[in-house]
């Protein structure tokens, strides 16, 4: 699987087909506002115009009050221009954005920048100017910034990078989601800035400020096996409905961990995919969860290369 550019492959984000900005040149008929997810990208070859042109083009031809879904891509040479002027844009302009619900901060394709080249900027200001927002999807670990906050509306955080800073990581545990359900962290690894030790997920695994909390994923990170340990005997555990440690390195470590940790059966998911376990400890897991109701998603069984155990996702 391509983790990496699997996000639009259906042309649709969250149930709303993909209408691509207009740009003024030729009249077309637009959907309802409210029934499309408007995406806003500049033209990877470098013609047209630019991302502030295409924004105020956006906010000057579609009524942006009945807006609920928006899909930035990329603002331009993003591997070398971060995200700032994106998310000034954005928050210039809340007021006339007052229903927005979903936001997609970086759906850039590895043609355009790989995930671990993309220049984000702090993304604390969204959740401030748009505290009705329930689902903010960033792509990119480079420059991204989160300051602890409290959003009251959020019910999906999912945060995807090749290498997650301490500082995101922190900034997300510290942070209170009375509302939020679902919770991706892709940690990456430290050559790309993933440097989150378990410390910094203390909060997440506490689920002290998260009690709506149903999803929790913890992934593609190099000490897989160390997570797998603390979510073993994490607080948060029990109210979870489905849980991802996948596309990391998790190894028969980490599995026995799992196995001899609290009771997991409650779960209607376990995703484990993409995993350096043996053959007889997959039998075991298989076997602990025969049974009991719970989906258990073994697959892309890999194999160490000269002991190397690699991320689904890095550069």
């Amino acid at each position: 699987m391509d983790y990496a550019d699997d996000s639009l492959g259906n042309g649709a984000y969250a149930g709303l087909p993909i209408v691509h900005v207009p740009e003024g040149e030729e009249p077309r008929e637009l959907p309802a506002p409210e029934a499309a997810a408007w995406r806003i990208g500049v033209d990877r070859n470098g013609g047209g115009k630019s991302f502030e042109e295409l924004f105020l083009s956006f906010v000057g031809t579609v009524d942006t009050t009945k807006v609920t879904t928006l899909i930035i891509g990329d603002w331009g040479n993003a591997y070398e221009r971060d995200s700032s002027e994106v998310v000034r844009l954005l928050t210039e302009h809340a007021e006339r954005l007052p229903a927005l619900r979903m936001l997609y901060l970086g759906e850039i394709s590895r043609e355009e920048a790989e995930i671990s080249w993309i220049q984000q900027s702090d993304v604390t200001p969204l959740l401030t100017a748009f505290p009705l927002l329930e689902r903010l999807e960033v792509r990119g670990g480079s420059g991204l910034e989160l300051s602890p906050v409290r959003h009251e509306h959020l019910r999906d955080l999912t945060v995807e990078s090749g290498g997650l800073p301490a500082r995101v990581v922190r900034g997300v545990a510290e942070s209170t989601f009375p509302a939020l359900e679902h919770l991706e962290l892709w940690l990456g690894v430290d050559e790309y800035g993933g440097d989150a030790t378990l410390a910094d997920m203390a909060g997440i695994l506490s689920g002290e400020r998260l009690p709506a909390l149903r999803h929790l994923g913890l992934q593609n990170s190099e000490i897989q096996d160390e997570i797998a340990a603390a979510v073993a005997s994490a607080p948060v555990v029990a109210r979870l409905e489905s849980l991802a440690l996948s596309m990391g390195s998790l190894g028969d470590e980490g599995a026995e961990a799992l196995l001899s940790g609290q009771p997991l059966t409650h779960l209607k998911h376990l995703d484990l995919c993409h995993h350096y376990l043996t053959d007889p400890m997959v039998a075991r897991v298989e076997e602990a969860f025969a049974g009991s109701g719970v989906e258990v998603d073994l697959s892309e069984q890999e194999e160490p290369e000269d002991e190397w155990r690699y991320v689904a996702v890095s550069e």
